[in-house]
């Protein structure tokens, strides 16, 4: 295989042999080379913007530089694991260490009881090494698995809701002990799953995906008080989704909203109808529009961090605050991009 052809995969395997020798150099050092260590590789590392702890195949994490493939760290408990090989002083705390043939990476080990302890010493490890500058992400399809309360770390959930699901005491107690509730994706078949205490839990996450495969519209659409949404449904009539755009001019709800994506599976969405009973504006055709995307807050794939790009003739305004969002529709696919815009300021992006 010739390297050059393939620079990305170059990159991601010498970070990730970096940061693993970096991290294992740094336990070794006292705090004042510690320190010219860091001055001196940080630069190195400027790129980076998540840790993300992923246990959505196995109940200990899996830990990784932003949404690559390369593990820089496996935990595993003693009897699960190989022999010692080595031991290293991780944030003051002595931790046995094997290799991993699968992952090329150390593992953590650890007995049963010493499991939080020991996550929480590499995750101060990590926060003394790359600071709160990076997102620290939790990421997992278990909500029966307790998530260790660590600084700054937030939750990405996935869970699929059967049509008579039984448990829903232990998913609400799940989501009041999570330290930051981030993102959440959710597959169900009836929203009358849920609790009152969950569906408010969903309202407040700033990323949600839904798809929903019952007849009712999405209960989301007029609740969300996040940043982003992506929903696919059996079916949302025109009414609602108008109803969503004028309660977002008006101010009255969803002033955090940067990004909004909904497909109704069954049904079409009467285009000339929407954009008058919402009062569109439009760049004249001449013209070609500004393009709207912004960073995913959950990046579930490394070439789709943006969100999906947006670009439309069509505007609406929020009366507020005269700020502007991108309306489209295509495809059967409803897509709003709020812009950090006046109206004047977005009219003189368009070419």
């Amino acid at each position: 295989m010739k390297l050059l052809k393939y620079p990305r995969l170059v990159q991601n395997l010498i970070l990730h042999y970096t940061v693993c020798s970096e991290l294992v150099l740094l336990s070794l050092l006292s705090k004042k080379m510690k320190k010219l260590v860091k001055s001196s590789q940080m630069p190195k590392f400027k790129y980076i913007t998540s840790i993300v702890y992923d246990s959505c195949e196995s109940d200990l994490p899996l830990v990784y530089i932003d949404y690559r493939p390369y593990a820089i760290l496996k935990f595993s408990e003693h009897e699960e694991a190989e022999n010692v090989k080595f031991q290293l002083n991780i944030s003051g705390r002595m931790i046995d260490f094997g290799l991993s043939d699968k992952h090329y990476c150390p593992v953590a080990l650890f007995h049963p009881s010493e499991r939080e302890s020991v996550m929480e010493s590499f995750h101060n490890h990590f926060l003394d090494f790359f600071g709160t500058s990076v997102n620290y992400q939790w990421r997992t399809y278990n909500y029966k698995i307790p998530i260790p309360r660590l600084q700054n770390l937030s939750v990405c959930i996935r869970m699929d809701i059967p049509q008579e699901f039984e448990d829903m005491k232990n998913v609400d107690n799940f989501f009041s002990s999570c330290p930051v509730l981030k993102s959440i994706d959710l597959y169900f078949w009836a929203f009358e799953s849920l609790s009152p205490e969950s569906e408010s839990i969903v309202y407040q996450v700033e990323s949600i995906k839904i798809n929903q495969f019952d007849r009712t519209v999405p209960a989301v659409l007029r609740n969300f008080q996040g940043r982003q949404a992506f929903m696919m449904c059996f079916l949302c009539e025109p009414l609602e989704l108008i109803e969503f755009v004028n309660r977002w001019k008006s101010g009255e709800a969803f002033q955090n909203l940067e990004y909004l994506k909904i497909i109704p599976l069954h049904q079409e969405i009467p285009r000339d109808f929407f954009m008058t009973a919402i009062g569109a504006r439009h760049i004249d055709g001449t013209r070609k529009p500004p393009t709207h995307t912004v960073p995913r807050v959950y990046v579930e794939y490394a070439h789709r961090s943006n969100t999906d790009p947006i670009t439309s003739h069509s505007y609406v305004v929020r009366k507020s605050d005269n700020r502007v969002a991108s309306v489209s529709i295509e495809d059967r696919t409803l897509s709003f991009g709020v812009w950090d815009k006046t109206e004047e300021e977005f009219l003189r992006m368009a070419d």
